[in-house]
């Protein structure tokens, strides 16, 4: 008998003053079919963020350099200009030189490129300097004599180390 008002009391509750049935509760299978939807919805989801990424990724690299690149523009057309200048003056061609290695090094400003340039007397830092040549002097054992070739960084990255002849240490 408490079967039946059980099933009385249920039968109750689904129905509406009007008459129309409301919707019952969702089965187990119905439960586990809605579970599976949502896991289906959350695995693509994941894809979809994941594949995101990626391109995002791809096309970081890919333009990596646009900023240098545009910074560079100006400088080769003034090359090209420099080139195409027949008029056999010296002192234009010099500033025109001076002009392109001044628009050169406002792109390396903007960019972040900096010169490593250490000076006779500093000590050979291994991390920005590459020793070229020991040589005999009266300077401090591993300190630089002359510079060869200056460095150039990236922000904090090191691009090519300064190149430089350090005093020898004696024997």
């Amino acid at each position: 008998m408490t079967e039946q008002n059980q099933s009385v009391e249920v039968e109750e509750t689904l129905e509406t003053p009007e008459g129309a049935e409301v919707s019952e509760k969702p089965s187990y299978e119905e439960l586990e079919a809605m579970l599976k939807e949502e896991q289906l919805r959350g695995l693509a989801n994941e894809q979809n963020l994941r594949r995101r990424h990626a391109e995002e990724l791809q096309a970081t690299h890919k333009y990596a350099g646009q900023k240098f690149a545009a910074e560079m523009l100006p400088v080769k057309d003034y090359l090209e200009m420099a080139l195409l200048d027949q008029s056999g003056n010296f002192e234009a061609l010099k500033m025109g030189v001076q002009m392109t290695l001044n628009e050169l090094n406002k792109a390396f400003e903007h960019t972040q490129i900096t010169e490593i340039n250490p000076q006779p007397g500093d000590k050979l830092d291994p991390h920005h300097h590459q020793a070229m040549q020991l040589v005999e002097s009266e300077q401090e054992p591993n300190t630089i004599v002359s510079v060869m070739k200056k460095g150039y960084q990236l922000a904090d990255r090191v691009l090519r180390p300064a190149m430089v002849t350090v005093a020898k240490g004696e024997n």
